[in-house]
């Protein structure tokens, strides 16, 4: 359980600094990357009290991540 909360984080955290490396979100990395990591984690927990999830833990952590970074409002987007 503890490996897979930590490969959650580092896949996280990865999709954030992707996602502003590649122009997808224009919020800074280090936001970017929290709003990542705050998304897994909120999924993460709701995967091992409900058992929801899209398959495994590393496909849950990407689309988490993603799905934080939309639903996620910024001042800085427009």
């Amino acid at each position: 359980m503890f490996p897979t909360l930590i490969g959650t984080v580092v896949i996280a955290g990865i999709v954030g600094y992707l996602s502003e490396k590649t122009g997808f979100t224009h919020n800074g990395i280090l936001p970017s990357i929290i709003i990542c990591v705050g998304g897994a984690f909120v999924f993460y927990f709701i995967r091992i009290m409900f058992g929801i999830g899209f398959g495994s833990a590393g496909l849950d952590a990407i689309v988490s991540s993603i799905g934080a970074l939309l639903i996620v409002p910024t001042h800085w987007r427009k």
